[in-house]
């Protein structure tokens, strides 16, 4: 694997240096280890002959006496967090009978698993079929290019780079819009039809509308697509024959309860998935995207950037694959349905721009390897395991499902109730991300990690939003947060612009997971959670602690232990219990001294937590990375 020697260099050969490259940023996504706007050809090459260092780093701490004290600290505490919650899952503990209704018999002789949770048991129950179109998926698509080769004197290479790489464009473009017709009439049946509707009206909204509106056009049809979605419950083909009769069945004449009844039926042969609109909303971002980059491209025809820049059209840069609009020619109906409905992406993504997709499909990208995809797939696998393991011998997320009486869990308990609940919604959506960007790279495109971080590796609120859904965040970036603005706290007017585009931002993340009041609460929570760090690192610029580096550390941890608790809080209240399940939870801790007193003890134990965060970040800037979460 070309990517691991240049990272792992001078490691021994065997089991643990396997592990080591396992876990190796550039095994998870090459994007981690090369800056975005570096071809990776180039940048490994550099790597290869060039070990850079990134100046901020400091000397290792391993091996100090202060870190044997935080080594003693994990010895003692991780596994009494681990026996905390394993302790109140057991049947012999008095509140069993109130949540072993939502536990399932096991594959670990002797435990039951913990099935509370309907995404990922809909995920876990699917998965070997899943698996099956992973290797199905790419055989097909093995066949379909025999079936409609590149012609031969393209793959001779008498023909001229340009024109092979349109040869291999066309072929994968039309595979993907094939095989996506497939796709969606299996997994929804005849609600096919609707998606396929909503899709070409916002093609044509693209095409048809003049040039100055398309923004506002893309952004006002997407944003009613998610409300009209959720309120109408996608549609129903009973409501709409109800709709055109204009009354109730039983107030109608033969022929329109006919309609009725077939409309009942159409509903009935709704697919795999009949609740279609609850996983559109991942689609409506990758209209807006296809509409946006066409919307920017009509002003860069005529030129050609690639030719200007003198870049080499198959090796370029992320940033270069984003940024360079696709041609004219490429704006068709048939490589925008590959793209909004390209399978391995189409149901939980990770999300690729349309200029991305293109271009990958041009030019197969240089960071995909066979190897490293195996290694990526050992990592989703055991993954997979530890999420397991947690759910066969931690209830935390049935008992918090089953209406608790949470007076009746000591401050600990309930503390550790919340901590691993936060992990199992973590590892519930990390798994789907891993499993099709997995699907994604056997079939030849690299899209982004979505996870770079455990919840158990974030101290800053501001870097957590960069790591956890990265992807989306990324898109975010692209199509909102850089047209708004961006951010700047220069003068009193920039720092209001700022919170109030971070609003905006948060208010569209909320509402495009679901119209739901918790989780408005939580977009909201985390802009108000940004403005004390932004404070924090306004009052107290590094700059002006260069002569105490070990002062300065310890302020950044105090501060680090105060945003932990701040984003456990909101997400409790966005993906778990919510705002009044939070309010018990805070109460139930604070209502007597011995739950003040767990609050300083496990205080102390982030600090040691996050001393241990920057020094793994530490260890990234002495190889040259810095992550910036």
């Amino acid at each position: 694997m070309a990517s691991s020697g240049s990272s792992n260099s001078g490691r021994r050969s065997g089991p643990l240096s396997f592990l080591a490259d396992l876990y190796d940023l550039d095994t998870l996504d090459t994007r981690f280890t090369t800056p975005s706007s570096v071809p990776y050809r180039a940048a490994n090459d550099k790597r290869e002959d060039d070990k850079v260092v990134d100046q901020r780093a400091e000397p290792p701490k391993w091996r100090s006496l202060e870190f044997h004290l935080y080594y003693l600290v994990f010895v003692t505490v991780v596994p009494y967090m681990f026996w905390v919650a394993y302790d109140v899952s057991r049947p012999s503990d008095p509140r069993y009978d109130r949540f072993k209704n939502r536990l399932a018999d096991g594959w670990i002789p002797g435990r039951k698993i913990d099935v509370s949770d309907a995404q990922y048991y809909t995920f876990r129950i699917n998965l070997p079929y899943m698996a099956l179109l992973l290797v199905f998926h790419p055989l097909l698509r093995r066949v379909w290019n025999a079936v409609y080769p590149v012609p031969q004197e393209l793959k001779a290479g008498r023909a001229n780079a340009a024109e092979a790489a349109e040869a291999r464009l066309r072929q994968r473009t039309s595979y993907d819009a094939a095989f996506a017709l497939f796709f969606l009439v299996a997994l929804h049946g005849f609600s096919a039809v609707k998606i396929l509707a909503i899709l070409a009206i916002n093609y044509r909204l693209a095409m048809s509308v003049p040039k100055k509106y398309i923004p506002a056009v893309a952004w006002a049809f997407n944003i009613c697509i998610l409300f009209a979605n959720e309120l109408c419950s996608g549609y129903k083909f009973k409501a709409i024959a109800l709709l055109l009769t204009g009354g109730p069945a039983t107030d109608m004449r033969t022929d329109t309860r006919a309609l009725v009844s077939l409309g009942q039926w159409l509903d009935r042969h709704g697919g795999i998935m009949r609740r279609w609109e609850i996983l559109f909303n991942i689609t409506v971002l990758r209209l807006v995207s296809f509409n946006l980059d066409y919307y920017w491209s009509l002003d860069r025809w005529g030129s050609n950037p690639i030719e200007k820049k003198q870049l080499d059209p198959a090796n370029l840069s992320e940033r270069d694959r984003i940024a360079t609009p696709a041609s004219a020619q490429d704006y068709s109906f048939r490589n925008y349905l590959a793209y909004a409905i390209y399978a391995p992406l189409y149901l939980t993504g990770p999300i690729i721009t349309f200029n991305d997709y293109i271009s990958q499909q041009r030019y197969q990208p240089a960071t995909l390897s066979p190897a490293r995809t195996l290694k990526y797939a050992i990592r989703f696998a055991l993954v997979l395991l530890a999420m397991e393991l947690v759910l066969h011998f931690d209830y935390v997320g049935a008992i918090s499902k089953s209406n608790p009486t949470w007076s009746t869990y000591s401050p600990a308990q309930l503390s550790l109730l919340s901590y691993f609940n936060l992990h199992i919604i973590w590892l519930k959506l990390l798994l789907p991300w891993r499993f099709f960007r997995l699907w994604s790279l056997v079939d030849g495109i690299d899209p982004p990690e979505n996870m770079l971080r455990c919840v158990s590796d974030n101290y800053s609120t501001l870097s957590f939003w960069r790591g956890w859904h990265r992807s989306y965040y990324r898109w975010l970036l692209r199509y909102i947060y850089i047209p708004l603005g961006g951010s700047s706290f220069r003068t009193a007017w920039d720092a209001a612009r700022t919170v109030v585009t971070y609003l905006v931002v948060f208010t569209f993340v909320a509402l495009w997971h679901d119209i739901k009041l918790n989780l408005l609460i939580w977009g909201w929570l985390i802009v108000v959670f940004f403005l004390p760090e932004i404070a924090a690192g306004m009052l107290f610029p590094r700059r002006k602690w260069e002569s105490r580096p070990t002062a300065y550390r310890m302020l950044c941890c105090l501060g680090g232990v105060g945003n932990v608790l701040m984003m456990m809080s909101a997400n409790l209240v966005g993906f778990a219990v919510g705002l009044e399940g939070l309010e018990s939870i805070v109460r139930g801790i604070f209502r007597d001294y011995s739950g003040l007193a767990f609050l300083v003890t496990a205080c102390a134990v982030l600090f040691v937590g996050i001393q241990v965060m920057f020094e793994i970040r530490q260890s990234e800037l002495r190889r040259g990375i810095n992550l910036k979460c």
